[in-house]
């Protein structure tokens, strides 16, 4: 009997105890988050994952606050280390990147802050290591950068309908880092090393991110060498 009692005064306790606080917010336990009010957070459950979540984020009295999510796509090799990345094995960069401009063969969504430049037939993405251009949006190829080391924006209707560039390898471009990643508009599936989202979701992305704010995108793994807590 005493010991029923004793049992029963332990369930008691325990019943009346109070919650665990919540876990704080993704961005509140990331090592950086680039200093401005937006984030834009790619994450997968580890570096061999081709899907995932990408979720944006306000700043809003001194707390992170989630404004919308969607699944995303990475890689076709999953993802690996920015600063160690090779061009041409389909991983996805983490890390913590600013977001240039933004882009697209479609007109820019309603409410659009971002600077957005509209493809053209003559646009294209020089992704060849021997190029001045490379790492960069051209407007008719150079002579030094090869067409099969660079993408016809336009030939990509789908997943170039609307994107953001994202500045991975790109203020001071690093050879045979890789080249042309961007936050786009999903494909049939896996990516060559971006990171994409339904339709809907870069439209509400492209609506929502204002470059005053200095919204940055984190892109890394739950956890791992490649958490995206570490960047």
């Amino acid at each position: 009997m005493r010991t029923l009692l004793a049992l029963g005064a332990v369930l008691l306790s325990l019943a009346s105890a109070p919650a665990p606080p919540p876990p704080a917010p993704l961005p509140a336990r990331m090592a950086d988050t680039g200093g401005g009010s937006q984030l834009i957070t790619a994450v997968a459950a580890d570096a061999s994952a081709t899907t995932g979540t990408v979720t944006w984020w306000d700043r809003r009295g001194g707390r992170w606050v989630r404004a919308g999510s969607a699944t995303a796509r990475f890689g076709a090799n999953g993802l690996a280390e920015g600063a160690t990345r090779r061009q041409g094995t389909n991983t996805t960069p983490t890390g913590l990147y600013d977001l240039p401009y933004a882009f697209g063969i479609r007109p820019a969504p309603v409410g659009t802050r971002y600077r957005y430049v509209r493809a053209t037939e003559d646009s294209w993405w020089c992704q060849d290591n021997d190029s001045r251009a490379y790492n960069r949006w051209v407007e008719k190829l150079p002579a030094d950068c090869r067409p099969a080391e660079a993408e016809h924006i336009v030939a990509y209707g789908t997943q170039y309908a609307h994107a953001l560039v994202i500045g991975f390898n790109y203020a001071r471009p690093v050879r045979m880092r890789g080249a042309g990643i961007f936050l786009h508009v999903d494909g049939k599936g896996a990516t060559a090393g971006c990171v994409s989202v339904p339709a809907d979701a870069m439209r509400a992305i492209l609506a929502w991110a204002d470059p005053a704010r200095r919204p940055h995108i984190a892109v890394g793994t739950r956890r791992g060498p490649t958490a995206v807590t570490r960047y």
